[in-house]
């Protein structure tokens, strides 16, 4: 096929192989295979060149529904709930790991390989459940940004929601210039976020040793009912659903060849980015906690779950004017950096599971649409006060989302038919289902808990 008809093809959402048979493209078509990737060029190159979707994906492990449930967390137990984070992002570096390897392997991703794999029936009960995934995802984004424009500028919520909704014209700008323009963006917010949590645990002076404690895993966690509840929405806030479904598609952003051992280096060099990118989360994670557990909890004050009280206490507790404004300020790049990757998350989940093809302005106005029409009912109803147990409520319902994404993943990369000599082998099959059972085991808890109480 010559590329003129292949383009035009690819604009109708489909394109035929040499013997005219339909072939499924990726979800993100006008971005497939657009990085290059120089053959031959050093491991230093290399690693470059797949740097970014790593980044994309962290961007969901440090959104604002993660301050909420450590902050939380820190200010009423302490550094006690460490120990959720950093097993929760190993977790998460894991299963990052595995959906790499299904879009490089099988040039799926996994909401493609759940419609090719199920039923209609089923597909369609998995696509309901990530797009519910999503709009908690969601919610908890454009709260969050909304927040951090009532903090800075004493903007309204319902206001700082409806400006929120503009990042999708941010999103087709920078698309429109190279997926390259995207990721760059959002490296840089990360960086500004990072840099601002570095400054307030530098002011908040952390107690080190007890925070060392807070790393080893207690039995408290499981039998303490409140302390369950915000662990597994720290567990919710780190491991979410729709990165599974986002980074095996932008994996497939980059020009690697189709050999096998062509795609065994992408899949060594994309795994080394999100593995980096995680340790960057896992860093804004605990530092968030940390801050908690630092500013508040050793203070005496142990029920500040409320992001707006934090940012109004940070200055006075810690006695740095700046304090509870760099903290404003961490929250919205946060904010802006999760809407955008979720906006491209929808985009890839709706394409995948229904094979819809829609123009991308059309795409992302719907996909931001189901964020802000529930947060703006969310705030008329339930009023501003309870924006921040929303806030953890949405980690918890995507908490709940999650064997529903990470049950297929393992399921997949596991399948020797699909994924070839790419197929997981037993010790990391055991592994991928311990870490399921955990996630399964966690919400079960929870879910008994709250029946006795």
């Amino acid at each position: 096929m010559n590329s003129t008809t292949q383009t035009a093809s690819l604009a109708a959402g489909s394109v035929s192989d040499a013997r005219g048979q339909a072939v499924t493209l990726p979800s993100l078509p006008e971005a497939h295979r657009t990085i290059p990737v120089a053959q031959g060029a050093s491991w230093v190159r290399k690693l470059l060149a797949f740097a970014g979707p790593g980044y994309l994906v962290a961007v969901g492990y440090m959104d604002p529904g993660n301050w909420a449930t450590d902050i939380g967390g820190g200010s009423k137990f302490g550094y006690t709930l460490l120990s959720v984070i950093v097993i929760s992002n190993f977790m998460a570096m894991l299963l990052q790991a595995l959906s790499a390897k299904l879009g490089i392997a099988t040039g799926r991703d996994l909401a493609q390989a759940c419609r090719e794999h199920y039923s209609r029936r089923t597909t369609l009960v998995l696509w309901v459940l990530c797009e519910i995934a999503i709009a908690a995802c969601d919610l908890a984004e454009v709260l969050g940004s909304a927040v951090a424009l009532k903090l800075l500028f004493g903007l309204p919520l319902i206001a700082g929601v409806l400006i929120t909704a503009l990042d999708v014209l941010i999103v087709l700008a920078m698309q429109g210039r190279g997926f390259r323009m995207v990721e760059a963006f959002v490296v840089t917010l990360i960086a500004a976020v990072g840099a601002c949590f570095a400054y307030e645990i530098f002011v908040a002076q952390p107690l080190w040793r007890e925070a060392a404690r807070g790393v080893i895993p207690t039995t408290e966690i499981l039998r303490n009912r409140e302390m369950l509840y915000i662990a597994i929405g720290i567990l919710g806030a780190t491991v979410m659903p729709h990165n599974l479904y986002l980074h095996s598609s932008i994996v497939q952003t980059r020009a690697f060849g189709s050999s096998i051992r062509d795609r065994r280096g992408a899949l060594r060099y994309a795994v080394a980015d999100s593995t980096v990118a995680l340790g960057f989360a896992l860093f804004i994670n605990a530092a968030i906690l940390i801050l908690g557990a630092a500013a508040f909890h050793t203070r005496g004050l142990h029920n500040v779950a409320e992001i707006s009280d934090a940012y109004k206490l940070l200055s006075p507790e810690l006695g740095a004017g700046l304090a509870s404004t760099v903290f404003a300020c961490a929250l919205l790049a946060s904010g802006q950096n999760s809407t955008l990757t979720g906006t491209l998350a929808g985009q890839i989940v709706m394409e995948g599971f229904l094979d819809i093809r829609l123009k991308p302005w059309i795409r992302r106005l719907i996909t931001r649409a189901i964020a802000i029409v529930p947060a703006v009912l969310v705030i008329g109803i339930a009023g501003e006060s309870k924006v921040t147990a929303l806030l953890i409520l949405s980690q918890v319902i995507l908490s709940f989302q999650l064997p529903f994404a990470v049950i297929p993943l393992i399921q997949f990369t596991g399948d020797r038919k699909k994924m070839g000599e790419f197929a997981n082998s037993r010790v990391t099959s055991a592994i991928a289902w311990v870490v399921a059972a955990v996630i399964l085991v966690f919400n079960a808890e929870l879910l008994w808990l709250t029946l006795r109480a």
